[in-house]
């Protein structure tokens, strides 16, 4: 298993720009890539581009990381595939974005398929800590996962055919949002090259309680994920209120027992990236440098 960057936060002195997983801009780069790099991590994730000069972007981009050791690990995309209004235009930005992918030398691309909010603002709209969560999988049809899987299937097959491979991410306001679902998903998209992202952490803060545990999710992922986003969370649950707020904190720091979920993709011989999803508040690289050195000293403890 390699480390990958999944930053979040892209503040970085001098510069205030806080664009969600972008790192800052590329005059304050040379510096922030050669922290990245003394923390532990290999590759990064970093989202496509989709002008006209995407591929002049993706090319360049690869040819930085490589100066400062590094490189793209996994390029992410995603969004409502079978919506009936943005669907088209999300398929499409998902072919570019596995363009983009190679073009800049990644493995992985990840998406989702997350939907757009049925009642924006009302209960369930934001798909964390409620008693409901709009889009989730106990609300959905066979023909949406159908539907779903034949386009996911479409473009697999493009990713494929460039060597990449694709992962779906488990994820709230999604049909792909346990391990149940995702696997039913996965094995209607009938594709080798496109598995999971079993991340757990989305699991964790989609309902007040969680629909499964950690341990339950990794074990049933753990054999088909091509792709893997590492966060850490701590629950405040607010009975009288049904609703749990939740805290991001660095992977050895929160509820989910990463030693187990470490352990369940070593055992399911998992040779791909633990991508660990930065904290976004704060110093962010101390955290995430915590984070990192966590992972690096259980990998070593199971030999990988």
């Amino acid at each position: 298993m390699q480390l990958c960057y999944a930053l979040r936060r892209g503040v970085y002195y001098p510069s205030q720009r806080d664009a969600f997983g972008e790192m800052p801009p590329k005059q304050y780069r040379a510096g922030y890539l050669a922290k990245v790099k003394k923390m532990g991590f290999d590759t990064l994730e970093v989202p496509a581009s989709y002008d006209e000069n995407a591929e002049k972007h993706a090319k360049e981009l690869k040819a930085e990381l490589e100066g400062a050791g590094l490189a793209v690990g996994c390029v992410r995309a995603g969004g409502p595939v079978i919506d009936p209004i943005q669907g088209p235009k999300v398929v499409a930005r998902l072919k570019q974005a596995v363009k983009y992918a190679a073009w800049a030398g990644a493995t992985v691309v990840n998406t989702t398929c997350v939907t757009p909010a049925t009642e924006p603002g009302g209960v369930g709209s934001d798909r964390r800590g409620e008693r409901v969560s709009q889009g989730a999988s106990r609300l959905a049809s066979e023909y949406e996962f159908e539907r779903t899987a034949a386009k996911f299937r479409e473009v697999g097959q493009m990713a494929a055919d460039l060597g990449l491979n694709m992962s779906i991410e488990v994820h709230q306001g999604s049909i792909a949002d346990n391990s149940v679902a995702t696997n039913h998903l996965l094995d209607l998209i009938d594709l080798p090259t496109f598995g999971a992202n079993p991340d757990l952490g989305n699991i964790l803060w989609q309902f007040e309680q969680p629909e499964e545990t950690s341990e339950a999710a990794i074990v049933a992922l753990a054999p088909r994920a091509t792709y893997w986003h590492c966060k850490n969370l701590l629950r405040v649950h607010i009975e009288e209120l049904h609703h749990t707020l939740f805290i991001r904190v660095p992977l050895p720091d929160g509820e989910i027992d990463y030693r187990f979920a470490l352990s369940a993709m070593a055992d399911a011989k998992y040779k791909g990236y633990v991508a660990i999803e930065g904290v976004n508040i704060g110093d962010q690289l101390t955290g995430d440098a915590k984070s990192a050195a966590y992972v690096r000293g259980i990998l070593a403890e199971l030999g990988e």
